[in-house]
C-alpha cells in the first residue's frame, strides 16, 4: 500500500477498519437500541423547530451515514439535538424565513448548507482546537438558555392548547401560557403527566431501556383504541411515505441565515466533540478535533440536499448506543436502516401520535440541560466562569439563544485573550556586569510588548550592568511580530549602553528566526548562545 493510499484509507470509515465479526451482534443490537430513541426524540425536535416531523425522521438518514464513514467515535450516534433545533427555529424567526410550508423545505437546505460550508472552513482552516477553547461555562448558560425556552414553548402542546399562546420570547411566553391555562384540555393534560411520568420513571429504575420508544409506543395505541381526537387531542399530521426528495438551497436567503448558522455551526461542533469525547472508552483511541470537524461538516452537507436539520452528535443516543454495546458506527448504519424502514412503512401509523407525546419527550429532553448542579459547583470554585454561565443564560432568556451563543464565545475569547496577555517573566541575578532574566511562558503578539517592557525595566533596575541576558528557552514559536519585538528591544536597550544578549532559542523558534537579518547579525556578533552559563563564560573570558 502507498503512502498515498494508506492516507485515504485511514481517513475513510475509521471504526470499520480491521472489523471483528464478533462484534456484528452487538452492533445491531445497539443500532435497534439507539434507533428507538433517536428516531421519536429527531421527530420531536423538527417541531421544535417548527418543521414536520418528518424532517426529524430524515435527519437519521444521510447525516448518520456521512458520519459513520468518516467520523473517529466509534459510539456517537449523529442526527441533531435541542440545541440545534432551537437555534434553527431561532433563526427562522430572526431571517423571517420559512413562514409556510412551501418555503420551508428551501430555507432548511439552505441554512444546513450553509452551516456544512462553515465548518469544512473551518476545518481547512484547522480551527478544531480553536472551537475547542469555549469554555464549558458558555455551554452551561447556553444549554439553560435552551432548556427554560423549548421547555416553555412545548407548554401549549402539553395542554392542549389549539392556539399557541406563546410569545416572542421566554418570558412573553411563560406568561402567556400562564394566562391560557384556564383554557388547557383536560384528556391531553392527563395523556401529558402519563407521558412525562413515564419517561422519568424508566429513566430512574430502568435507564437501558428504550423509555422513548414506550412512549410513543403507548401515545399511538391509546390515540387509536380511546379515539383521543373526538376528545380533543391532537395527533401530529400526516407523515408521508417514502424518503426525502432533495431540495434546492435558495441562495438568496444567506444574508439573513449567516449570522444563525455561524452560531449552529459553532454549537454543532462543540456538542459533538463534547459527545465524542465522553463516550471514548480507554481502549479506544484519542478523538481528532480535525477528524471530527470535517466528519460533522460533510454529514450537514449531505443533509443540506435531503431536507435534514443541521446534524451534530446527541448524547442520549449516543449513551443508548455506547450501554448497549456499540463497537464500531456499523450500529449506526443500522440506525439509519431503521430511519428508511420508518419512512417507508409507518407513516400511517405515526400520524395517530399525539402532539403531546412529542412534547412529553422534548420537555424531559431539555429540562436536563438545565444543570443547577453545575452552576453551584462553579460559583464554589470560579466565580468568573458562574458569572459567564449566569450572563449567557440570562441573555438567552432574554435577548435569544443566538445572542447567547455570541455573548458567551465572545466572553470566552475575551478572557483567553487576558490569559495570552499575561507577562510570566523571571528576573535572575546579576553576575559580573551582566543581569539575567528568563521568559518563562509563551510569547505572543498579543503579550510581546510586555515582555519588551519587563526586559527593560530589568535592565534599568539592575545597577551597573551593561549586557542582559534574555534566556529564551520556553518559547516554542517565533513570528515575525515578536522578532520585531526582539529587535525594538536590543535598539532599546543599545540606547542605555546595554547589549541584548539571546540564550536557550531552539527548535522551530530558531530556524524562524535564522531567516531574520537582524537575528544572524547577532549570531556574527557572538551574542546569540546555548545557555544562560555559557554567555556569562564568555562574557568572563572577554573581560
Amino acid at each position: 500500500m502507498t503512502t498515498r493510499t494508506a492516507v485515504r484509507s485511514a481517513w475513510f470509515a475509521p471504526t470499520l477498519r480491521g472489523y471483528d465479526r464478533a462484534w456484528l451482534g452487538r452492533d445491531v443490537v445497539a443500532g435497534l437500541s439507539a434507533g428507538a430513541v433517536v428516531v421519536p426524540q429527531a421527530m420531536a425536535y423538527a417541531t421544535i423547530a417548527d418543521l414536520p416531523v418528518q424532517v426529524g425522521l430524515y435527519t437519521c438518514m444521510a447525516p448518520m451515514v456521512v458520519y459513520a464513514l468518516l467520523g473517529g467515535s466509534r459510539a456517537m450516534s449523529v442526527s441533531t439535538t435541542s440545541t440545534i433545533a432551537t437555534l434553527t427555529a431561532t433563526t427562522f424567526v430572526a431571517a423571517d424565513v420559512a413562514a409556510n410550508a412551501d418555503d420551508a423545505p428551501r430555507a432548511l437546505a439552505t441554512l444546513t448548507l450553509i452551516v456544512g460550508v462553515v465548518l469544512v472552513l473551518a476545518r481547512l482552516l484547522s480551527l478544531g482546537s480553536l472551537v475547542e477553547n469555549i469554555n464549558k461555562a458558555t455551554l452551561a448558560g447556553v444549554q439553560i438558555g435552551v432548556g427554560a425556552t423549548v421547555a416553555v414553548g412545548q407548554l401549549p402542546k402539553l395542554l392542549g392548547l389549539t392556539d399557541d399562546p406563546t410569545g416572542r420570547g421566554f418570558i412573553r411566553s411563560l406568561v402567556a401560557v400562564v394566562e391560557a391555562v384556564p383554557r388547557a384540555n383536560g384528556p391531553t393534560v392527563v395523556l401529558s403527566v402519563l407521558s412525562i411520568a413515564v419517561l422519568l420513571l424508566l429513566r430512574r429504575f430502568a435507564p437501558h431501556f428504550p423509555a422513548p420508544l414506550v412512549v410513543v409506543a403507548g401515545g399511538i395505541i391509546a390515540s387509536a383504541a380511546l379515539h383521543l381526537t373526538d376528545v380533543g387531542v391532537e395527533v401530529i399530521p400526516a407523515v408521508p411515505n417514502g424518503l426525502p426528495m432533495p431540495a434546492v438551497p435558495d441562495l438568496t436567503l444567506v444574508p439573513g441565515l449567516l449570522p444563525g448558522a455561524l452560531g449552529i455551526a459553532t454549537m454543532a461542533f462543540l456538542e459533538s466533540a463534547a459527545v465524542a469525547r465522553g463516550i471514548r472508552a480507554r481502549s479506544e483511541p484519542q478523538i481528532d478535533s480535525d477528524r471530527e470537524l470535517l466528519a460533522t461538516a460533510v454529514a450537514n452537507l449531505a443533509g443540506s440536499v435531503t431536507q435534514s436539520l443541521p446534524a451534530a452528535g446527541g448524547f442520549s443516543q449516543s449513551a443508548v448506543n455506547q450501554r448497549a454495546g456499540a463497537r464500531s458506527q456499523l450500529s449506526t448504519l443500522v440506525t439509519a436502516a431503521l430511519a428508511v424502514l420508518v419512512a417507508l412503512v409507518l407513516g400511517p401509523v405515526l400520524a395517530l401520535m399525539p402532539t403531546a407525546t412529542l412534547a412529553a419527550l422534548v420537555v424531559t429532553a431539555v429540562v436536563g440541560l438545565i444543570d443547577i448542579a453545575e452552576l453551584r459547583r462553579m460559583a464554589r470554585i470560579s466565580r468568573r466562569d458562574f458569572w459567564l454561565a449566569v450572563l449567557t443564560a440570562v441573555v438567552g432568556l432574554t435577548a435569544g439563544l443566538l445572542g447567547a451563543v455570541l455573548v458567551g464565545v465572545l466572553g470566552t475569547y475575551v478572557l483567553i485573550l487576558r490569559e495570552l496577555q499575561r507577562v510570566r517573566f523571571v528576573p535572575g541575578a546579576v553576575v559580573g556586569r551582566s543581569v539575567s532574566a528568563r521568559v518563562d511562558g509563551d510569547v505572543y503578539t498579543a503579550n510581546v510588548l510586555g515582555y519588551e517592557n519587563a526586559a527593560i525595566e530589568v535592565a534599568e533596575s539592575s545597577a551597573g550592568v551593561d549586557a542582559l541576558v534574555l534566556d529564551l528557552s520556553r518559547m516554542r514559536a517565533a513570528t515575525v511580530t515578536i522578532l520585531d519585538a526582539l529587535r525594538d528591544l536590543d535598539q532599546e536597550l543599545e540606547q542605555r549602553g546595554v547589549t541584548l544578549i539571546l540564550v536557550g532559542l531552539d527548535g522551530p523558534a530558531a530556524d524562524t528566526a535564522s531567516r531574520s537579518n537582524w537575528f544572524r547579525g547577532l549570531v556574527g556578533q557572538h551574542r546569540v548562545f546555548p545557555s544562560v552559563e555559557a554567555a556569562q563564560g564568555a562574557r568572563r573570558d572577554v573581560s
